[in-house]
């Protein structure tokens, strides 16, 4: 049995925590609030992800797992220290590694034998070298210490599934045999596993990432020129995706990316471009499209029922993403925000994320379902594709409204089945677009 020190109990560090007790170690995962580590030790866990909570249960009760805000708890016996704490955005774009300094201190600190630490938060070109200097600047005796980068691939909603069945394994390491070591730790997922330098595995990260966004915003940009030119984005995606040199994932057209990932690091990458003389032109372009998706979402509703001054808009879905209750970077908040200051009321319903939507967006009137949202209301919005909206009863919700319009971020909807329930409905790129919304007695205006 392996033992395990996982620093940071975020999204990545509980997850990795938790699935590594599963496939039989001892985990101790550290984390700095001791309110958080308490809740953990009472089996339950501060953010929604399908599957995680049972396992976390499981392997408290097997007694494999356990939580602590002690650096040399969590440090006393272990083989490897994956630091998986949060990057986030600084006000120039780079990541803020200040909680990875921190974290680098804190292993320096509380060490007392030879360790590997795997760093798996998403970190900067270099970062691998920082954090071996950090650790051996604080280490207090003449401890061998490896760093290994591991860059993480979970999603967001499945990342257990992700944790168990990844696509492959990413690690560099300066000391081949700390590599192989981490391999060996990855051995039951039976996946493949790349072997490289610290600061390529690091790179391997950002580009991954970077080139899904950009998919994202190619496509939306095809959808934008679809609608001016009557094509079905839809179809163009499923022809494109029917290449195999292309494949069908990250063509869904749509409102753009959001999450704790892919905003962060198009623009960490973007910044380290740019600070070391490269002219990142493509990864701007898609941080633009990405923007403008968002906007030309709330541009659709204007020019359906003209000025929005006192309507009510009904927004179903609010956390960037289904399966989670994330709402980092979540175009609902961008789009609430500008339906609010051109003077809408806004309603909302989503199935996990209401909570956190609310410490954001305290104006907004958060309802108990999709038909409350629905009622009075002159438009719905789709803006999460939960998959509880892909089934709705369309004559209820149409009863309840004042003006039976929809506008859908992420076409969920077959826009002649729609028109079929006289219901005026706008998806991304699926058309010639419905015309404005004269009075409550509409008449539905659809592409053929």
């Amino acid at each position: 049995m392996r033992q395990i020190c996982v620093i940071g109990t975020g999204y990545v560090g509980l997850v990795t925590g938790v699935c590594f007790a599963d496939l039989g170690n001892r985990v101790v995962c550290m984390d700095i609030d001791p309110q958080k580590v308490e809740l953990l030790r009472s089996g339950k866990s501060p953010i929604y992800e399908p599957g995680l909570e049972e396992l976390l249960e499981r392997n408290l009760r097997s007694g494999r797992l356990s939580f602590t805000d002690s650096y040399a708890v969590a440090l006393d016996g272990a083989d490897f220290a994956f630091i998986t704490v949060g990057t986030p955005m600084r006000d120039d774009g780079a990541a803020d590694l200040r909680y990875v300094e921190a974290a680098a201190r804190g292993i320096g600190s509380a060490l007392s034998a030879p360790l590997v630490i795997i760093d798996k938060s998403t970190v900067p070109v270099g970062t691998g070298d920082m954090v071996g200097r950090i650790v051996s600047e604080h280490v207090k005796d003449d401890i061998k210490v490896d760093v290994v980068s591991n860059p993480e691939f979970l999603r967001e909603g499945s990342a257990v599934s992700d944790f168990f069945r990844p696509d492959r394994i990413v690690l560099g390491a300066t000391d081949k045999d700390a590599a192989r070591r981490v391999a060996e730790l990855h051995e039951p997922l039976g996946a493949s596993v790349i072997i490289t330098d610290l600061r390529t595995a690091e790179m391997i990260k950002y580009a991954s990432n970077a080139f899904l966004a950009t998919r994202i915003s190619f496509i939306n940009e095809i959808a934008q020129i679809c609608e001016k030119l009557g094509a079905d984005v839809k179809e163009v995606a499923r022809g494109m995706g029917a290449d195999k040199r292309i494949g069908p994932h990250f063509l869904d057209a749509g409102i753009g990316y959001g999450g704790s990932c892919f905003p962060k690091d198009v623009l960490a990458l973007h910044h380290m471009a740019a600070s070391s003389g490269c002219h990142p032109q493509l990864l701007q372009a898609v941080m633009d499209i990405n923007a403008d998706a968002r906007r030309r979402f709330v541009s659709k509703v204007q020019a359906l029922l003209g000025d929005l001054h006192g309507t009510t808009i009904g927004v179903l879905g609010l956390s960037f993403k289904p399966n989670t209750d994330d709402m980092r970077e979540a175009p609902s908040v961008d789009i609430i925000l500008e339906l609010q200051a051109a003077g809408a009321h806004v309603k909302a319903y989503d199935p996990v994320a209401m909570e956190r939507a609310g410490e954001m967006m305290p104006a907004v009137t958060f309802c108990a379902t999709a038909y409350d949202v629905a009622k009075e209301a002159d438009a719905l919005l789709i803006v999460t594709e939960w998959n509880e909206f892909k089934q709705l009863n369309w004559e209820k919700l149409r009863g309840f409204m004042r003006q039976p319009v929809v506008v859908d971020g992420r076409n969920l909807y077959d826009p002649h089945e729609m028109a079929a329930r006289g219901i005026t409905y706008w998806g991304v790129g699926r058309g010639v677009p419905p015309k404005h919304v004269e009075t409550t007695d509409v008449t539905t205006v659809l592409p053929m």
